[in-house]
């Protein structure tokens, strides 16, 4: 399975925001600081206010900032919310597949365990045990030790 650009963006704004957790941050920050686009992390932080995982503080001095506690947020939970196609081959979904052995292999029952496996071990892991290397990530962030 790979995942979609958003769901990317959405770890890696999850992560910076459990890092400064001390404060608000702007898109425009992030943004500059992952060198993407801010228009794309518009987007992204939208998705994540309305999953109730990011709280949005409106105005001149606002900003960006996680509305739970970094270890209450599970990751498989995280990419089960944002990636709306998990199938790994077209025969996994509902529709109609293009595959002339699908109903008669044993692949599609393989790859559909293989994908829970995937997603119960991320649901093994917070977005804390993501970020416990703090003073590392905050270095590639560009962030200052003291900061």
């Amino acid at each position: 399975m790979k995942l979609t650009a958003h769901t990317d963006y959405a770890l890696r704004m999850l992560m910076s925001l459990a890092v400064l957790d001390d404060r608000l941050v702007t898109i425009e920050e992030l943004a500059r600081r992952h060198r993407v686009s801010k228009n794309h992390l518009m987007k992204v932080a939208q998705t994540l206010v309305g999953l109730g995982l990011v709280r949005s503080v409106r105005g001149r001095a606002g900003g960006l900032r996680l509305a739970r506690n970094s270890a209450e947020i599970r990751i498989g939970t995280v990419v089960r919310s944002l990636e709306n196609d998990r199938r790994l081959v077209s025969c996994l979904g509902d529709g109609p597949s293009e595959c002339v052995l699908s109903g008669a292999c044993r692949l599609t029952g393989a790859l559909s365990r293989a994908l829970d496996a995937f997603l119960a071990e991320l649901d093994k892991v917070t977005l804390a045990d993501l970020v416990q290397h703090r003073p590392m990530i905050k270095e590639r962030l560009g962030i200052s030790a003291a900061a």
